[in-house]
């Protein structure tokens, strides 16, 4: 049985070895997702690292794509390429671009970066999906922040009156966005009411442990889309992340910083 909180912790050294490699970028929201990206490519992903763009493999969409970085250790976990490439990060002629791109990187299904674009996205494949019949689940992973973008909703309209329920939506909902707080820069709570609004089945779980990341999406509701709200802290798992508040969204990952952080995960 796989240790998923071991793999986690891997998975954060390896995101901060990314960041490291270029002395500073997207801490916080990277580290705020690595849990449900652990469970979810332990536990559910239908992925083939050797088969990168296998027919009916399960699509992963980091709509905040700026979190590239935890997506790229988690694909280096997996095996889609050597850990060496993530000391690549942003550089010239790299296939790990600061923010993810389907076109470089072997695992990514979609280009991402200009947010409020990818849960369009998303709808998108899990309608192709659901006309060519793969039985292909898409997860994607917004931004609390990023829902204040008005395309958002037009999506999520478009998901409930189709009942895309091979789509399964993750708000990472750490309060925090580039400028302040979420509720300071436009408060967009209630997601569950605001999702459920437009058709989906909402949870709102802890998305740090992952029991309840893993019994939310073993209880996703069928016929109808699925949104789980995800409460999470920028900077999850250092210590001294997590206490910079907003200040963590783009900050340092010096030398110092690193070895710091890997002597707390250790």
């Amino acid at each position: 049985m796989t240790d998923t909180h071991a793999v986690s912790k891997q998975i954060r050294k390896l995101t901060l070895k990314c960041i490291n490699s270029q002395g500073s970028g997207h801490v916080g929201g990277s580290l705020s997702i690595v849990d449900v990206l652990t469970v979810l490519y332990t536990k559910f992903m239908k992925v083939d690292p050797a088969q990168p763009k296998m027919p009916g493999r399960d699509r992963l969409v980091l709509s905040k794509g700026h979190a590239g970085p935890a997506l790229y250790a988690t694909l280096c976990y997996k095996g889609y390429f050597e850990e060496d490439q993530l000391l690549t990060l942003n550089k010239l002629g790299t296939k790990l671009p600061s923010h993810c791109n389907m076109d470089l990187t072997p695992g990514v299904d979609m280009t991402a970066g200009s947010l409020g674009q990818g849960l369009s996205c998303a709808c998108g494949l899990a309608l192709g999906s659901k006309i060519a019949g793969d039985n292909a689940m898409v997860y994607a992973i917004v931004g609390d922040g990023e829902l204040q973008e008005g395309q958002n909703w037009e999506a999520a309209m478009f998901a409930g009156a189709k009942k895309l329920d091979n789509l399964v939506v993750f708000v990472d909902a750490n309060g925090l966005q580039i400028d302040g707080t979420t509720d300071a820069v436009l408060k967009v709570e209630d997601f569950e009411q605001k999702f459920a609004a437009f058709g989906f089945a909402t949870q709102r779980i802890d998305g740090h442990d992952h029991q309840a990341i893993e019994k939310a999406i073993k209880g996703i509701t069928k016929g109808v889309p699925n949104c789980i709200v995800l409460n999470t802290v920028k900077g999850k798992g250092v210590s001294f992340y997590e206490a910079m508040g907003v200040g963590v969204h783009s900050t340092n990952c010096n030398d110092e910083q690193y070895k710091l952080a890997l002597e707390e995960l250790n």
